[in-house]
């Protein structure tokens, strides 16, 4: 009797007889013979069972423990190249930056980055140094940043005061600290809240877990076309679709207010300061001049990148710092301590105070140590290089574990224990120059946003250490606490953080 299959497993006999087709060709295919050492490989997939049970970067630190600060990984078609020690790091980001100076263009990249018209993930090339220009010079440079302060006050005392109101109960601190960064970004960005602000969180949250790992394509480029498969293409458009549809009303809206104001555009109260992002970006685009005719399509890019990464990047860093904190009692201490002192005869909030918080830079430093906002930074390699004596091919991924780097027990005492103290009278920052110390990068590539989100940081952190006291609830004990990340762009707590927050006297 004939048996008939289901049309999924059908689907999945061809798509498996594809695959057994494809591998007996591309195995015959030269390659290099002087690749860096590497795990076992299955056929078909490669490494990537050595990817599924842990996070990526945890697996990836574990791999090179046996196989070195550089090692090869067969990810189905794609060949990676992980790279775990701060020495190669210099060598990768420094003595090869321009060859390696591409990001890898994934599935999610192509379908939520207008056409890679976005800063992180545009080519190497004209077009990218001219945004990046636009970006370090127009928006985000140290006056840029520092015109927001405003708006970074009204939006912190807003926090607080939400906080203030939880009555002793649990508060899902997580929660609280990304709708706040949120509203800073989108007032930043966009000149006030997004009046669709539940749901552009919503799909930028959605965003960044999807964008997070590797889809069919991505691992199979020769196989694009079966791409559907997975469904992830079909969700990522419907998420870029209503993130476009916010990000056009959004720009429209400015547009026609900058043309019924384009008369008065002399008048007092008219200060190029007042300026959000798209404002800028709008101004560009009228004044010409650039190497190339800004589109609103760039602008929509540009802003929803700096929205997400300003956003996610400086929640996740608030709450490591208080699970961190929470953890280390000693630690806390000394750093209510601190605040207590700088803040306690002032009586509104005031962000020049910030830079009298020495102890609370370190804790905060020291959390980025343990915590990088992103735990993998990924290039491409343009063309032929070599690297620690093994010649890496054009078109190779490098992934550069910035988690384990931070951790390296060659480079810091005690590399897994929260001690800030270590950075007391230490040269070593976060700016690019430091190989084992990256969290934004270096090189080229290094993250241009680093004053925006760290001035949020620590305002936000010194406030929260400021008027309160915090403990964990339902008696959790210290040891208890799940220090565990999640997957996507952004590495955030795997749970949400609650906490209870007791109102300190003096402060209200």
């Amino acid at each position: 009797m004939l048996q008939v299959f289901p049309f999924p497993l059908l689907t999945w006999i061809f798509f498996l007889f594809i695959l057994v087709v494809y591998w007996k060709i591309s195995k015959v295919k030269g390659q290099s013979h002087n690749l860096p050492p590497g795990p076992w490989k299955l056929p078909l997939i490669g490494n990537l069972h050595h990817l599924v049970f842990s996070l990526p970067h945890r697996s990836l630190r574990d791999l090179a423990k046996k196989y070195g600060p550089i090692m090869q990984l067969q990810l189905g078609e794609v060949l990676a190249i992980i790279i775990s020690s701060p020495k190669i790091v210099e060598e990768v980001l420094k003595t090869h930056d321009t060859a390696l100076a591409n990001r890898p263009i994934v599935l999610a990249v192509e379908v939520m980055s207008y056409d890679n018209s976005s800063l992180i993930f545009a080519p190497y090339g004209d077009y990218w140094r001219q945004m990046r220009k636009i970006c370090v010079t127009k928006l985000l440079s140290s006056k840029r940043v520092q015109s927001f302060r405003r708006i970074r006050e009204e939006e912190v005392n807003n926090l607080v005061e939400s906080i203030s109101l939880s009555d002793g109960l649990p508060t899902n601190l997580s929660e609280k600290l990304l709708s706040s960064t949120h509203s800073i970004a989108a007032r930043a960005a966009f000149g006030r809240k997004c009046k669709y602000e539940k749901e552009f969180i919503t799909l930028i949250k959605e965003t960044s877990t999807l964008s997070g790992g590797f889809d069919f394509p991505d691992l199979f480029p020769s196989l694009k076309f079966l791409g559907f498969l997975s469904g992830m293409k079909s969700r990522l458009e419907k998420i870029q679709k209503n993130l476009d549809r916010i990000l056009d009303d959004i720009v429209n809206e400015h547009k026609m207010k900058r043309s019924a104001s384009s008369t008065n555009k002399h008048e007092p109260g008219n200060d190029d300061d007042d300026d959000d992002l798209v404002d800028v970006l709008l101004k560009l685009q009228e004044m010409g001049g650039l190497e190339f005719n800004v589109t609103s399509n760039h602008i929509k890019a540009v802003t929803q990148e700096i929205f997400a990464a300003a956003s996610e990047t400086s929640a996740s860093t608030i709450e490591w710092a208080m699970s961190e904190l929470l953890r280390n009692p000693r630690v806390m201490k000394k750093a209510q301590a601190e605040v207590r002192q700088v803040l306690q005869e002032r009586m509104n909030l005031d962000e020049t105070y910030i830079k009298k918080l020495d102890y609370l830079k370190l804790v905060v430093k020291e959390t980025l140590r343990l915590h990088p906002p992103g735990t993998l930074i990924a290039r491409e390699s343009r063309e032929k290089c070599e690297i620690n004596g093994y010649e890496i091919p054009s078109n190779a991924k490098i992934i550069i574990n910035t988690w384990a780097i931070g951790r390296d027990p060659e480079y810091w005492i005690d590399a897994d224990c929260f001690w800030p103290e270590r950075f007391y009278d230490s040269p070593i920052d976060f700016k690019g120059s430091n190989f084992e110390f990256i969290p934004f990068g270096c090189g080229r590539r290094i993250c241009p946003g680093i004053s925006f989100a760290l001035t949020i940081v620590e305002l936000v952190l010194s406030q929260l250490l400021f008027h309160f006291n915090w403990k964990l609830p339902n008696d959790i004990k210290l040891d208890e606490l799940d220090m565990f990340e999640s997957s996507g762009i952004t590495t955030r707590r795997r749970n949400d953080l609650y906490l209870i927050a007791t109102p300190w006297s003096s402060s209200f």
